[in-house]
């Protein structure tokens, strides 16, 4: 597991354990297996999605439709799948929301700076 062994992990574990404390660490567990999870239903969605894509690519070559319209819906699904990844992400896991804010503000001070 990355060349890590268990004291390492261990002092991973206690540096975790002071910056958020002891009641923040569940909530993000929680919120670290909730994002888990969606993550898993969003590639067994892309899976499907995939194999759908894959009869109606068979459909659409009897067709003779053009394969660039096929990339243009696989780049929109990608998007999809991030843009709800990324949403989910900062709705479940503590923290993230308030780095992204932080991160937006700071981006458009250095904008202005320059």
């Amino acid at each position: 597991m990355f060349g890590l062994g268990v004291p390492e992990l261990l002092i991973i574990a206690l540096i975790i354990l002071l910056i958020f404390g002891a009641k923040r660490i569940p909530g993000i567990g929680e919120g670290l297996g909730k994002t888990v999870r969606e993550i898993r239903n969003i590639k067994k969605e892309f899976k499907d999605g995939k194999a759908s894509q894959s009869k109606k690519k068979e459909t659409a070559e009897d067709a003779q439709d053009s394969p660039s319209e096929e990339m243009s819906v696989e780049g929109k699904v990608a998007q999809t799948i991030e843009n709800k990844l990324k949403q989910k992400v900062i709705e479940q896991v503590p923290g993230i929301g308030q780095a992204k804010k932080i991160k937006d503000k700071a981006e458009q001070i250095k904008k202005l700076v320059s």
